[in-house]
């Protein structure tokens, strides 16, 4: 019998990669994960108005879902004000829409009133556009008791956060290590903040001392997104504190100027131009790229305009065998560049011409093929899911195993379903499935046949599970270390594989003894 071991697949249905029951982590260097009270109305503000918010990361947290759905049923004077002041506002592209609010956001004061923490001469030109928003979200935050509504689904948002702290210790740890920077407490400031229904549309802002990325919480965690705004934070006062020694290679954004795609902010402003390269070329050094990779990434920056991402990684260079930390050796890598020399080798690259940017009405809608069609029927079934509707989710993915057969999302979306049905039986068939060959041979990991490194890695991570409850550890840790192998697999499968090969997967009851259940 697994019917035990059914029951409890049911604990890991919804928490693929979060820890339980942990707060926000903060300490004395200013560097911390948490959720914001003020990101959160602006949301549930920009819900009630129709905003078409990313809501395919929501299967983790059905809490949030439904308040979405709650919200955009409301009605009230509040309410009505709120959309029509969205209306006025709206900017045709939604990744454009959604910046000005999230800037918003990050300069407003705590509920209920959202006053600005600075003055308005001040405040970012975003904020400035959507002038009045302010007190359109306070009456809005009090008409639908959005202070009750935090309360109950902050531990939602708890558990997302537990889940990205380990990547953000991880990303300090490693850039911190390779800068020879210690970090010291201060007023300085980075936050990872995280907000479902941002999804895929990162949105890093400073002002000031003060960092902030906010990201959504879908499987793959924007571990790049993060890194770079991170070397930001650790990077960016280094041009103005050697400013001097920094202008005397300000002539070289003249001839990098004349790209076609280097983008706009950086064509006449040289500290912050010279502050991307660098952190580009940090970033190149951190992924151990081999020569041919790293060549072919430098060209694209060549041809791209960022013309001083080259000679930064020769500064990089010398500077790993030195001892110095970044802070001191800073000046001996801008007085490493040589001016006529980068010009003269510049004038031999051709660069590459501006891709034209898609009509911006166009821009945010997916194509209209059948691939849009399964994404739409893939988040169906996901938000079915999230509601634990077992039986709408069965169907719904088994229709679209109809129509695309072997459709690995699909199977991954059914194989989810069967764990909440209790079925462990065919969980661990179709988890098997995506990752093995009918002779029990694991599938390649480039070909037709090859199903994306996220897909893999959870279904090796389910599939451990599954043998832990039902006590073959031997088997279970086969899996966790297959996961573990996955080339590109997200870092909260990895983690999670980490933590099964570790200790094992852990189910607690009542009178819980910190031991697997058995089937």
């Amino acid at each position: 019998m697994k019917v035990a071991c059914a029951a409890a697949l049911i604990a890991f249905a919804f928490a693929i990669s979060f820890a339980h029951g942990q707060q926000p982590a903060t300490n004395a260097s200013g560097i911390s994960v948490e959720a914001n009270q003020q990101v959160f109305a602006t949301m549930c503000a920009l819900d009630a108005a129709g905003f078409d918010a990313d809501v395919s990361t929501l299967a983790q947290m059905p809490g949030r879902l439904a308040l979405r759905d709650s919200l955009l049923k409301m009605n009230g004077p509040a309410t009505e004000a709120l959309r029509a002041f969205y209306r006025d506002h709206q900017l045709a592209q939604p990744s454009e829409t959604l910046s000005r609010y999230i800037t918003f956001a990050l300069v407003a004061g705590p509920a209920p009133k959202f006053g600005f923490q600075r003055d308005r001469e001040l405040l970012p030109p975003d904020v400035l556009a959507i002038e009045g928003f302010q007190d359109i979200l306070a009456s809005f935050y009090a008409e639908a008791q959005l202070g009750a509504r935090w309360t109950s689904i902050e531990p939602e948002y708890n558990r997302a956060i537990a889940r990205d702290q380990a990547p953000l210790r991880r990303i300090v740890t490693v850039s911190n290590a390779y800068l020879r920077e210690l970090l010291k407490p201060s007023r300085r400031t980075f936050t990872v903040y995280v907000e479902p229904l941002v999804g895929n549309r990162i949105n890093f802002r400073n002002f000031g001392d003060h960092y902030s990325i906010v990201i959504g919480t879908g499987p793959d965690i924007p571990i790049a997104d993060i890194q770079h705004a991170y070397l930001h934070f650790m990077l960016d006062t280094l041009p103005l504190r050697y400013r001097k020694e920094v202008d005397t290679k300000k002539s070289l954004l003249e001839v990098a100027a004349a790209a076609p795609r280097l983008p706009v902010q950086y064509q006449t402003d040289f500290l912050a131009y010279i502050d991307e390269c660098m952190i580009k070329a940090v970033e190149l050094r951190l992924r151990k790229m081999t020569p041919p990779q790293l060549e072919a990434a430098l060209m694209e920056n060549d041809r791209s305009g960022f013309i001083l991402v080259r000679p930064f990684v020769t500064q990089l260079q010398k500077f790993e065998k030195a001892e110095p930390a970044m802070t001191y050796y800073y000046p001996d890598m801008i007085a490493g560049i040589d001016v006529r020399a980068e010009k003269e080798r510049v004038a031999k690259i051709k660069f590459a011409p501006n891709e034209p940017e898609p009509a911006a009405e166009e821009a945010d809608k997916p194509a209209k093929t059948e691939v849009s069609e399964l994404d739409h029927m893939l988040a169906d079934g996901d938000r079915q899911i999230a509601a634990q509707d077992v039986s709408g989710a069965t169907a719904t993915f088994e229709k679209i195993l109809e129509k695309y057969p072997s459709e690995p999302k699909a199977i991954y979306g059914l194989a989810i379903a069967s764990v909440l049905a209790k079925d462990a039986d065919r969980a661990k068939a179709l988890f098997t499935s995506l990752v093995y060959t009918p002779g029990g041979a694991a599938k390649p990991a480039q070909g037709d046949d090859a199903i994306d490194p996220a897909t893999t890695a959870w279904s090796h991570v389910y599939l451990g599970r599954i043998y832990d409850l039902e006590d073959e550890r031997e088997l279970a840790l086969i899996e966790y270390r297959a996961a573990l192998a996955v080339d590109g697999a997200p870092e909260a499968a990895r983690v999670a594989a980490e933590r099964g090969a570790e200790a094992g997967y852990q189910t607690r009851s009542h009178g819980d003894n910190n031991s697997p259940q058995k089937p």
